[in-house]
């Protein structure tokens, strides 16, 4: 049901009280599917390997590779990076370990790096570690950046040499460009290299139908993909709602070739959580007399359609930002949405302009504490990052024909305070961005 809809006919009476019975009943349903509605965060943390495993083992070798590393790093490249870094007389130690929501460091990579750094206990540290997506690395040094190790192990992505070399061999170039001391340099090269050649590319400026791109409401709004974690240099396009323009701009496909884990099942209980806590807080509103009620129905009702349709990670998220609308309607005044590059870092707490590399068009994103910061120091923020036609990539960089939270950013792209998530999932809009999805891989078959 969409907004408009209940703003005009809000339940009265009788109405009321079968809507708040109905709504009673699908809380009591939603409890005892989900227990104590604990998050799915506190079940499966602890899931690979400890902080006190990683500090063990690196008491004996400055590299741990992790079991599931490896074939990516055999005993052999291992052994070379060992003496390698013994080789540099530095307090380097390498720690590659897959990284998701509910494991040891919650999947962060600044977790993993100062709790290693912790149990350690050295005064002087380099660490390099793998970030959230896998193949991309991170660099941190105590107690200063004295080597240029952020932007050393940053350089590694871009460049052209390693576009096809696996992780050992990114390792081995890390150490080395924090050994030369020269990271900045190379980053800011090579970044650079890339602004030029994407921004020199051609683009598509209007298709069949002759549109073009406005201001208003079904603007074209071209942004560049935030590569992962130090991948400032590609660009992605998101699309605004009835757009027919299509502007195409590759970028390398190793960037996401590294597929995020995600822990659906988990996340299915945490959304349907967040569901239920919805429904409480409509359930506790104070009838039809409360600002916003209508709207957060409205948020309620779609995100338990879009849970039970919900075919992966990006669906299931766009549950978590369908409540957390809802609870922004009965604020006593509207919040931001979730953050734009992935909204399960929570809500977002400002919006910021955002010029991708690569690109002259800017974007418009709410975006949250720890992104903003990433964007002000010319970083790419971690990214929600989803399968589509075979590869990893940004969920905003799917079709938004194929995707309704590509063509919303998640809500941080609507075009005003009636243009909300629940209400293009009333229109039908997140059923047939299903069917666009499913007709395209159809197609490719």
């Amino acid at each position: 049901m969409s907004s408009d809809r209940l703003t005009s006919d809000r339940p009265t009476g009788a109405s009321r009280g079968l809507a708040a019975g109905l709504l009673a009943a699908l809380l009591l349903a939603c409890t005892a599917l989900l227990g104590t509605g604990t998050p799915a965060r506190a079940e499966t943390a602890g899931t690979g390997p400890t902080a006190t495993t990683i500090a063990e083992a690196l008491a004996t070798s400055p590299v741990y590779v992790d079991p599931s590393y490896a074939a990516a790093v055999n005993p052999a490249q291992q052994q070379a990076l060992v003496d390698q870094i013994a080789a540099t007389g530095m307090p380097i130690k390498v720690v590659l370990v897959p990284l998701k929501k509910g494991d040891a460091f919650d999947g962060s990579s600044r977790t993993l790096a100062a709790v290693i750094k912790e149990r350690l206990g050295q005064q002087q540290l380099i660490l390099i570690s793998t970030d959230e997506y896998g193949k991309w690395l991170n660099g941190t040094e105590w107690p200063t950046d004295a080597h240029q190790t952020r932007d050393a192990a940053s350089a590694v992505g871009f460049l052209r040499e390693l576009n096809d070399a696996g992780l050992a061999a990114r390792v081995a170039k890390a150490v080395e460009l924090i050994k030369a001391g020269n990271g900045t340099e190379v980053y800011k090269a090579e970044t650079a290299r890339i602004d030029k050649e994407h921004s020199a590319r051609p683009e598509v400026k209007e298709n069949a139908s002759g549109s073009s791109s406005g201001r208003g409401p079904g603007t074209l709004l071209a942004v560049a993909a935030a590569l992962v974690l130090a991948a400032v240099g590609a660009a992605f396009l998101v699309r605004r709602r009835r757009s027919p323009r299509h502007t195409a701009f590759t970028f390398p496909d190793a960037v996401f070739a590294a597929e995020q884990a995600a822990d659906e099942a988990g996340l299915r209980r945490q959304a349907t959580a967040e569901m239920l806590a919805l429904g409480e807080a409509v359930e506790h509103g104070g009838g039809a007399a409360t600002p916003g009620l209508s709207r957060a129905l409205d948020a309620y009702d779609a995100a338990g359609r879009v849970l039970d349709a919900a075919r992966g990670l990006p669906d299931l998220v766009g549950v978590l930002a369908l409540t957390a609308e809802g609870r922004s309607a009965l604020a006593p005044a509207p919040g931001l949405p979730l953050c734009f590059f992935d909204p399960r870092h929570g809500t977002a707490v400002r919006r910021t302009t955002w010029r991708p590399l690569g690109r002259r068009e800017r974007a418009d994103v709410a975006v949250c504490e720890d992104c903003g910061q990433a964007l002000r120091a010319r970083r790419s923020p971690q990214v929600l990052a989803v399968r589509d036609q075979g590869r990893t990539v940004p969920y905003f960089e799917v079709p938004a024909e194929r995707s309704l939270w590509a063509a919303t950013g998640y809500g941080s792209l609507l075009s005003g305070p009636d243009d909300t998530l629940a209400a293009r999932v009333g229109a039908g809009e997140f059923s047939r961005a299903r069917q666009q999805s499913e007709d395209h891989g159809a197609a490719k078959d």
